[in-house]
């Protein structure tokens, strides 16, 4: 897989069926091996190594109700009270991170409104904090440790 622009992380893998799967620590249980999961794979290891975000807190791949249509959201980090600290959106690291990637996140946020939005490709990675008072986003250098 691709070299990324995270820590090296220890991941355990296996094959079956001619595929590579790698294990979802957050998920427990071995997942297809895309490259947008080894992205999120990377992604949920530095939130949990790095940042320090507890694992209990951390929900990976679960649907949204986004006006009439269900979306599916990469990584989603809960506060203790339930409502959302941050929504990661993860691309393979052969897709560009461009506008349409923020609208798409900005859009999984309407329903979410999470305090932190954090877009990767593996290689770029986009931190913003949420000014609802303003309607816009500030853009970051880093996440917060929590």
């Amino acid at each position: 897989m691709h070299q990324l622009n995270f820590p090296k992380y220890q991941f355990r893998f296996k094959s079956s069926e001619n595929k590579t799967l790698i294990f979802d620590e957050i998920r427990k249980k071995f997942i297809i091996l895309t490259p947008e999961e080894w992205v999120r794979q990377h992604v949920i290891q530095f939130l949990i190594s790095e940042k320090k975000y507890p694992k209990s807190l951390i929900n990976v791949e679960k649907q949204l109700k986004v006006k009439d249509t269900i979306k599916r959201y990469d990584v989603v980090i809960y506060n203790r009270d339930g409502s959302i600290f941050l929504i990661v959106e993860c691309k393979a690291p052969s897709i560009a991170i461009t506008q349409q990637t923020f609208d798409q996140i900005a859009r999984y946020n309407l329903v979410a409104n999470a305090t932190y939005l954090m877009v990767t490709n593996g290689l770029e990675h986009y931190y913003c904090q949420m000014d609802y008072e303003n309607e816009k986003y500030i853009f970051l250098r880093d996440l917060p440790v929590k």
